[in-house]
């Protein structure tokens, strides 16, 4: 059978170019005993994927030369040599392998794969009830330890893992804050997220100022999705003891030096600030805790959701290099 492959082609200086990416077919055999034969339906495109790209020590290992990219997904069953799936069947990976190859068909061997309801769109396995959902649930939850009348500050509120947290802090009984870039995403944020107040960072001269005013009891908890000077200008405002998630850093991922920022250990100290960052496989062991809880929440219409759907696999890599400039609202997904 032949299938295309999208591979890195060479690890990118700066932002990813064109370049980074090759299109290829390849031949991929028939499945053994034991093996599925998967079609995916939808990849997600997630800003972590710009790590994995440089070829460093971190929590997941780095993408090799010429081989296919992979990110999360939801793939259909063409064939099936595994009695646990039949065709049709919408599945996605687990038991050790998280992702599916940026390839038009791929085999798993049964054991690295797990149906999903079809009662509940696929997306939201990617987004909302997914790996966004997850990290917002857990790095508000576990490490920001939101309280009611506290203020919560978002940046990149308007992505998949800002606005899900934003509104579990509203259901906590917060006041919150997102940071997003363009008038109609803030509109959004307050117009059909419930945020409380939304800063445009793209169009406010003076972000600190912004902050201060939107936050004029000061800030108890940072949920940081982007870092850089948006979340430079936040630690102003910072109360004592506040907490700050550290979940991304997107500003800063196609950074080609080590940028230089205020040396914010002072403001730890002088304000018993705790400060973590963590990643959602952190959390493996309590999935099923953060999907029940999340799926409770928005069958009650506590928690909605967006999504950015582009269409066709060969925009793979234009999804990708669309997140550093904002392009889209809420999760980016390929639908193949």
């Amino acid at each position: 059978m032949k299938i295309q492959q999208i591979l890195l082609n060479d690890r990118p200086e700066g932002i990813p170019s064109p370049n980074t990416f090759k299109t290829v077919s390849a031949e991929l055999p028939a499945p053994a005993e034991g093996e599925v034969l998967v079609k995916p339906v939808y990849f997600s495109v997630d800003p972590y994927l710009r790590g994995r790209m440089r070829d460093e020590k971190s929590y997941i290992p780095p993408f090799k030369i010429q081989e296919p990219i992979e990110s999360g997904g939801v793939a259909a069953v063409v064939e099936s040599k595994d009695a646990r799936f039949r065709e049709g069947d919408l599945v996605m990976p687990s038991g050790g392998k998280n992702f599916f190859p940026w390839a038009t068909a791929s085999i798993f061997s049964g054991d690295h794969l797990r149906k999903i309801d079809s009662s509940i769109p696929p997306t939201y396995y990617l987004g909302v009830m997914g790996m966004p959902g997850l990290t917002a649930y857990f790095g508000l939850m576990d490490i920001g330890k939101p309280k009611a009348g506290e203020t919560v500050v978002i940046s990149g509120a308007a992505g998949a893992v800002g606005l899900v947290a934003g509104q579990i802090a509203k259901i906590q009984g917060c006041r919150v804050v997102g940071i997003a870039g363009g008038a109609e995403k803030v509109k959004m944020l307050t117009d059909e997220f419930n945020f409380d107040v939304a800063i445009d960072y793209k169009n406010n001269p003076d972000i600190t100022a912004a902050i201060g005013a939107a936050c004029p009891n000061g800030v108890d908890i940072y949920y940081d999705n982007v870092g850089g000077e948006i979340s430079d200008a936040v630690m102003y405002h910072l109360n004592p003891f506040a907490r700050i998630p550290v979940c991304g850093q997107i500003a800063l991922y196609n950074s080609t030096e080590i940028p230089m920022g205020p040396r914010i250990q002072p403001t730890l100290i002088k304000f018993s600030v705790l400060m973590q960052g963590f990643t959602i496989g952190n959390y493996t062991a309590r999935y099923q805790e953060g999907i029940k809880q999340l799926g409770e929440w928005v069958k009650a219409g506590k928690i909605k959701f967006t999504e950015t759907i582009v269409e066709g696999f060969d925009q793979l890599p234009t999804a990708l290099l669309g997140l550093f400039s904002g392009k889209n609202s809420g999760k980016m997904i390929v639908k193949v």
